[in-house]
């Protein structure tokens, strides 16, 4: 699981911390500070964070409903 995330957005927080308080495993992708993850996330359409990929879905942006849907499947 990836989450591309900056470190001054409050959503970005949010979505981590939901994922901490499940103890879901993650790796946490500074955009801000690595270009190449960026274009990468880039690539796949999407240009705000969070970006949350969870086993193929990809959730943009603090979705507590859709990431909680994800983690149970």
């Amino acid at each position: 699981m990836k989450v591309y995330s900056t470190s001054a957005r409050p959503f970005c927080a949010m979505a981590k911390e939901l994922l901490r308080k499940n103890s879901v495993q993650f790796q946490d992708i500074n955009v801000a500070s690595d270009k190449e993850e960026a274009r990468g996330m880039i690539e796949t359409g999407q240009i705000g964070v969070p970006v949350i990929k969870i086993e193929g879905t990809i959730i943009v942006g603090f979705d507590k409903d859709r990431m909680q849907s994800a983690l149970t499947r």
